[in-house]
């Protein structure tokens, strides 16, 4: 049996070699990592003192100015052949037509005969008979227009219309004939705010309507201005924070009176146009509101012939006037004219008279008009207004109608977007020189269906 205490000791000797034999290695690889940290350490300190001196130079000396972007070359401007070329291909190309209109049946009943009876111009003088009340009801007023759009070439824009309705006053009541309203063509030159209309279209002078169911808009009565062929030249200005100046002028064909001596009218036989013209400013009123007021007047001649032998008087034809519109409040507005002029028959005033044909002077009026309508409020629309014409009574003869006055109040509601119906109820009254005044009420329904 071995000695334990010989074996104890070869463990023992054994135990102590390992100890020394890994303490050394572990000595070994501390004084590596101590190298390798110094080492380290060396080369952050030589970044440090790098990055210094790259601070010091960024000071001492300006960076340097990016280089210039190469400026772009501009599009070559495309040849005056070119130009012309897609010029010629916009004129050929068909312009955009676009119908519209409405049907309107309309139902009037008067207390007392009115002229003409579909439409009311002024109230007959009462007879011995007393009132003689009148109905009617007509189609005449359903209208057929044509907007025409195009072509555009360049800077200009092209426009047209074409447009009538049923009240020529030829024909039966149950098929009468067309009348043109309008006829023209527009040029627009919207960069520098111009334009040119040739052909027939409504006045330059007088240019608002009150909105009344009865078809003449207080023609005769107060509110002057009609159609006729005519050139005319627009130009607006801006003058700054939503206010713009418009000057409008026209050359219009003088429509007088026919005379029993010469096949033509005695406006033609004047040898020049009427001149017509209206300055209108619009400007800012309220909140997101805008009125404009204007001033317009026309002058022109006829020549009227006397006899067979050539003998003739001239007679002027002119007229000054203002008008306003103007927003109230949001749905509210206000409108209305106020004028004076002499012969203005062919205009629709005066009460339809021109000139005294016994003295042969100029019949002189004054007259004017304003309405308030209200809405549209959920397809209601409310209107109230009035119209008087005075003509001056030492121009008139015996018979003459020396004032025609009306009042008017209606209503619309849309029943869809297309089909509209409406009440009015206006009293009139006319006075005559010699004669007994005419006075009526007249109630007048409509029936509407927009296309």
């Amino acid at each position: 049996m071995r000695n334990p205490l010989i074996i104890a000791g070869v463990w023992l000797c054994l135990a102590a070699g390992c100890v020394l034999g890994q303490g050394a290695s572990v000595q070994d690889e501390l004084q590596a990592l101590k190298k390798e940290n110094m080492e380290l350490r060396e080369k952050i300190r030589q970044l440090e003192v790098a990055i210094a001196e790259v601070r010091q130079l960024a000071l001492r000396e300006p960076a340097a100015a990016p280089a210039p972007a190469p400026a772009p070359t501009p599009a070559p401007a495309p040849a005056p052949a070119a130009v012309a070329k897609a010029d010629e291909a916009a004129a050929k190309k068909k312009p955009a037509v676009e119908l519209y209109g409405f049907v309107k049946l309309d139902a009037a009943y008067d207390t007392a005969r009115t002229d003409v009876g579909d439409f009311a111009r002024w109230v007959l003088p009462e007879g011995p008979g007393g009132k003689d009340d009148e109905f009617n009801m007509t189609a005449n007023q359903t209208r057929v227009g044509l907007n025409i759009n195009g072509p555009a070439t360049g800077s200009i824009k092209t426009t047209g219309n074409v447009e009538i309705d049923f009240y020529s006053l030829e024909g039966g009541e149950n098929k009468p004939q067309p009348m043109l309203r309008h006829a023209f063509v527009k040029l627009e030159w919207p960069e520098h705010d111009f334009s040119l209309l040739a052909g027939q279209t409504s006045d330059v002078i007088a240019p608002l309507l009150p909105d009344t169911i009865n078809y003449t808009v207080m023609w005769w009565t107060g509110n002057p201005g009609y159609r006729r062929p005519q050139f005319r030249l627009t130009k607006g200005f801006d003058l700054g924070g939503d206010t713009k100046l418009q000057l409008q002028g026209a050359f219009v064909r003088t429509i007088g009176h026919t005379s029993g001596y010469d096949p033509g009218d005695g406006g033609e036989d004047a040898g020049f146009p009427t001149v017509q013209s209206r300055l209108a400013l619009t400007l800012p009123f309220g909140e997101k509101r805008k009125a404009t007021v204007g001033v317009y007047g026309h002058w022109g001649q006829e020549e009227y012939d006397l006899d067979a032998a050539g003998n003739s008087v001239d007679l002027d034809t002119y007229s000054w006037g203002l008008d306003a519109q103007l927003p109230l409040a949001k749905g509210v507005t206000l409108q209305g004219e106020f004028w004076r002029g002499a012969n203005v028959d062919t205009y629709l005033a005066a009460v339809g008279q021109g000139f005294n044909k016994a003295r042969l002077n100029e019949i002189r009026s004054i007259g004017g008009w304003a309405a308030v309508g209200f809405g549209p409020w959920k397809g209601w629309k409310f209107n109230l207004g009035g119209a008087v014409d005075d003509p001056v009574n030492r121009d008139l003869a015996s018979g003459n109608r020396s004032r025609n006055m009306a009042l008017f109040g209606n209503f619309y509601y849309s029943i869809t977007s297309a089909v509209q119906v409406g009440l009015e109820v206006s009293p009139w009254w006319t006075r005559y020189i010699d004669l007994n005044e005419g006075q009526s009420v007249r109630a007048q329904g409509t029936f509407i269906y927009r296309f």
